[in-house]
């Protein structure tokens, strides 16, 4: 298979990060992956994500930007990334490039398990609303089971900045920014995971929430309930995050290859269905400024995150 310069650096890259994690990767997954969109990657955004405890064990997920020109689901199928389907999940991708205004997409695939997820990024004076969402006909019903849920809590308005698809689970994922203030007060961190019947939040998990800059949910076809609620938390580098994270992370994060001027982390703080806590580290391999407009992220916003 050959590849380009770019796409063997990554692989490199990635090859590295494995060895680091000790995760048993697949090399011919990742170079089905980077050849399929080998052509994006000189100007994509490439990020590398860890997670805490059981169930992320085993894997680490790569992720980069896709111009918005390029169809990534179409791509995967052509490539044999992913099959065809008669379910929903087939279909919805095309359903939000014909009626939303997209600005790029990006692409999830484990270094271990392959290709995952595709992921919409709306631009910031596009960002689209719950009710608009409900319009696509391969929506999960389980979005308009909740709508009353995010309608209290002012989440119901143009607020969804990115939608993921989760091609393996069959799920999706709503990425709210731009939130309501009160969104982040403790009370409603609380009120909030209760509504959807999820435990209390931990002590650092409430913490985490009122640094957020953003909240996403996970929703699935099979279920009327939130499957995740998670928090998303912006640090200038790895000292600044909030929370002590695992000392093998620590290592690997503090001797993984970057690319990207700057050790920016994103921590993503969670709660699923089962009352499991876990928590995620994003780091960027290559960043783009324009992506500081995507996440409506302002300085003060990576300022929290060293509090």
């Amino acid at each position: 298979m050959s590849e380009t310069a770019e796409s063997a650096e990554i692989y490199s890259a990635i090859e590295e990060s494995s060895r680091l994690l000790e995760v048993p990767y697949s090399r011919d997954r990742i170079r089905s992956v980077l050849s399929a969109y080998e052509d994006a990657l000189a100007q994509a955004v490439i990020a590398f994500r860890v997670g805490t405890g059981e169930r992320y064990t085993g894997d680490i997920d790569w992720r980069f930007t896709v111009p918005k020109d390029v169809d990534p689901h179409a791509v995967a199928l052509a490539h044999g990334l992913t099959a065809e389907t008669d379910h929903p999940v087939g279909t919805l991708l095309s359903e939000i490039r014909e009626r939303c205004p997209v600005d790029s997409y990006g692409v999830d695939f484990g270094a271990v398990g392959g290709f995952k997820k595709i992921y919409a990024f709306f631009p910031p004076d596009g960002m689209q609303s719950l009710p608009g969402l409900l319009d696509l006909p391969s929506m999960p019903s389980s979005l308009s089971e909740n709508l009353d849920f995010f309608a209290r809590h002012g989440l119901d308005g143009d607020k969804v900045n990115v939608f993921g698809i989760d091609y393996r689970n069959r799920t999706v994922n709503l990425y709210f920014g731009g939130l309501p203030a009160e969104c982040l007060e403790p009370q409603t961190i609380v009120s909030m995971l209760k509504e959807v019947e999820m435990p209390d939040p931990s002590e650092r998990m409430l913490k985490l929430g009122q640094q957020a800059f953003g909240i996403y949910t996970t929703l699935s076809w099979d279920s009327p309930k939130i499957e995740r609620f998670c928090f998303s938390v912006m640090a200038p580098n790895m000292t600044a995050l909030p929370i002590p994270i695992e000392p093998k992370i620590e290592k690997f994060l503090s001797s993984v290859p970057y690319s990207a001027a700057d050790g920016r982390f994103i921590y993503y703080a969670g709660v699923s269905s089962t009352g499991e806590e876990n928590f995620k580290l994003q780091s960027y391999y290559k960043w783009q400024d324009r992506m500081q407009d995507q996440m409506l992220l302002s300085d003060s916003d990576e300022s929290r995150g060293s509090r």
